[in-house]
């Protein structure tokens, strides 16, 4: 049976304290959202709606930048889960399948776990509720469930009787049914509860009521966090940083200082990477096995390859690609631009909309200039040619294979295959002029301090 993500994200979170809807703060790079529709890509499905209010028009932009298909409805009233969901009932009119409810706020929900109460589904549940047992159960709607281990009811700690709330089974929102069993349940809810809302979780009770069985799934507690605040937003930040060092060390990457790397929702590194103190990776950086990262770089949108050595103190930016045993050292920016295998920018250079031949040297202080005030343009290097130190290579401009240019050269025009470019003024010394002139200022100075 085919699957439907149906996600709420229509709450303006007062708590955040910010004019940006909640669901588009971010977690290692990416919104809360994005992190959400993630989760639902495990289950295939083939249908992702999300349920907007506060700022829908920024809401629907990140969502469909995401996944241009997603489809976005809105909640222009905030009556409650249930009525959240009953804004997708026209979109998914005729879908026949299961529909699982997620949450733009609650950013880690794993595939797996959704895998999980899809299987439960399959089994024979028509409605299935993810919970977890809570440390501190608190406000937690609770799950209770019957003797043979089914679901009876979710009780909203508001509305739950004294017993009910010393059961530490909670739960999380998520849930998965079929499409016309949803909507169905939703249809005879009502808002006669102490919020005056219409609450999803009310088709738990409805479902049993109709001879319906219902079940539940568990995960960890720190799979269901929430995020409502900024205080909040820093703890989700600090648990997805935690958990991807954990992993990448368990997968064969080296942290010198694990505490002090930051990772994207989306990085990918490979085996035998070392990665120094205090670097950051931004979305869409993928680092090959055996490259070698030092400290204090920044990379994003980057891609670099086995046996390279970047940093420290580097930044890459979209469209950096780093070859085979190539360096980019020290005080280096490298944009949109590729540096060929073997390749060398050691250092105090920039590099931008350009080509980097396999195994050229570029010298320090070299700057590709790229930009007239309206174009970008792009700069050639051939394989093995020599950029001396201080180099301006004003693009669009081509230095071929096998050619040098000299220290301090501006070059504006294209360098042949084995030539020498030199692009420079003709030195002239003044013979002791150095001497008069600084004699001449220390007095003008000392005159100076007289007079004052």
């Amino acid at each position: 049976m085919t699957n439907a993500v149906v996600i709420l994200a229509a709450g303006k979170g007062t708590r955040m304290q910010s004019d940006l809807p909640k669901v588009l703060h971010k977690v290692a790079g990416a919104p809360m959202l994005i992190h959400t529709m993630q989760s639902g890509e495990g289950v295939d499905a083939v249908r992702t709606i999300v349920v907007a209010g506060h700022g829908a028009e920024l809401v629907e932009k990140a969502a469909l930048a995401y996944n241009p298909d997603a489809t976005i409805v809105l909640q222009t009233e905030q009556l409650g889960t249930g009525h959240a969901v009953d804004q997708a009932r026209d979109t998914l009119a005729d879908f026949d399948g299961d529909v699982f409810i997620l949450y733009g706020d609650t950013p880690f929900i794993k595939s797996e776990t959704l895998v999980a109460m899809k299987a439960k589904r399959d089994s024979g549940a028509s409605v299935v509720v993810l919970g977890f047992k809570a440390r501190e159960a608190g406000k937690y709607g609770r799950l209770i469930t019957a003797i043979d281990g089914s679901l009876d009811a979710i009780v909203e700690a508001k509305d739950a009787t004294a017993e009910q709330l010393t059961v530490d089974f909670c739960n999380s929102g998520v849930i998965c049914a079929p499409r016309d069993v949803l909507f169905d349940l939703i249809a005879k809810t009502n808002n006669n509860n102490a919020s005056g809302e219409i609450y999803l979780t009310d088709i738990v009770s409805l479902a049993r009521a109709d001879g319906l069985t219902c079940a539940a799934v568990e995960c960890p507690e720190e799979e269901t966090m929430g995020v409502n605040s900024r205080v909040d937003l820093s703890i989700a930040e600090a648990a997805f940083q935690s958990n991807a060092r954990h992993e990448a060390m368990e997968n064969g990457v080296t942290l010198s200082a694990p505490e002090t790397v930051y990772f994207s929702y989306d990085t990918h590194i490979g085996r035998d990477v070392i990665i120094e103190p205090n670097t950051v990776f931004g979305p869409a950086t993928t680092i090959e096995s055996g490259a070698t990262i030092r400290a204090f770089s920044h990379l994003e949108g980057c891609h670099v390859s086995s046996g390279a050595i970047v940093g420290p103190y580097a930044r890459l930016r979209p469209g950096a690609e780093i070859g085979t045993n190539s360096k980019v050292g020290n005080f280096c920016e490298v944009k949109a631009a590729i540096v060929g295998d073997g390749a060398k920018v050691n250092h105090l250079s920039y590099i931008g909309d350009a080509e980097i031949g396999a195994n050229a040297n570029i010298g320090a202080g070299t700057i590709t200039c790229n930009y007239d005030g309206v174009f970008k343009h792009q700069t050639i290097i051939g394989e093995r040619a020599f950029i001396g130190s201080n180099t301006m290579l004003v693009a669009p401009v081509r230095v071929g294979d096998d050619a040098m240019t000299g220290s301090g050269s501006v070059i504006t025009q294209d360098v042949s295959d084995t030539d020498l470019g030199l692009g420079r003024a003709k030195q002239a010394n003044k013979a002791g002029l150095a001497l008069r002139l600084m004699t001449k200022l220390k007095a003008a100075k000392a005159a100076k301090i007289k007079d004052s």
